[in-house]
């Protein structure tokens, strides 16, 4: 009965480990589409590239520290586009979808 008990236990236990696994890889990914947005509204604002870091900062992000950094590298992907691209295109949730697939 207790080895029948252990084994439904680690059962259970591996079969949550995956779903722990998505929900933080969802948080982290919901977390980079906001960065993304972030810098797509600074280009929307006409923010010069230079600035959008000091720029997506001074608004007070709700992201945890750690994600700022990504902002200068998603900034030059975002300012290479056309503008045309940046108002209609949903690049967040590209950006999520892109990292949710890997």
């Amino acid at each position: 009965m207790k080895r029948i008990t252990a084994v439904m236990i680690a059962g259970l236990l591996a079969s949550g480990a995956p779903v722990l696994a998505q929900t933080a890889k969802q948080t982290d990914c919901g977390y980079q589409a906001d960065v993304v947005n972030a810098v797509r509204q600074a280009r929307l604002e006409r923010v010069k590239e230079r600035k959008v870091a000091a720029h997506v900062q001074a608004a007070a992000p709700g992201w945890p520290e750690k994600y700022s950094a990504v902002v200068p590298l998603v900034a030059p992907w975002i300012y290479e586009m056309k503008m045309s691209d940046v108002k209609t295109t949903d690049l967040g949730a590209a950006w999520n979808e892109m990292c949710m697939a890997r």
